[in-house]
């Protein structure tokens, strides 16, 4: 079975066992992460499959000499650029920190009307009757 990702205007095949071992993985990562990174496995199996049959018999060696050239350049690559990585620390921090403020403001308030409602339960509980 197959699923399939739009990348970049193109289609990826990606194998079940592939997705399920991301999904597995990846666990709490958007769905955008997921599918880049599935697609990216995919690329690195297909591109170590061409090299070792375009290099005849698929043995072993051919195999392994193709995983390794495969890594080598991923490595290589710059996957993710440290722009983009600063920009979105940057906006976790700012988002984190709004979202701090909030849950301060939030309990604030609770306390305040916690108070309130006690207040008025010991007014209520000393009141004279009649």
């Amino acid at each position: 079975m197959t699923n399939n990702n739009i990348e970049s205007s193109a289609i990826v095949e990606v194998n079940s066992q592939t997705s399920d071992i991301v999904e597995t993985e990846m666990v709490g990562e958007t769905d955008e992460v997921k599918n880049a990174t599935k697609a990216l496995i995919e690329a690195i199996k297909k591109r170590a499959q061409a090299e070792a049959e375009s290099a005849g018999t698929l043995t072993r060696d051919t195999y392994l000499n193709a995983v390794r050239q495969a890594k080598e350049t991923i490595e290589g690559e710059k996957l993710i650029e440290r722009d983009r990585l600063e920009t979105a620390w940057k906006t976790i921090q700012e988002e984190t920190e709004k979202n701090w403020h909030s849950l301060f403001h939030d309990i604030s308030t609770l306390g305040n009307r916690f108070q309130d409602a006690a207040k008025a339960a010991w007014d209520t509980f000393n009141a004279p009757r009649n």
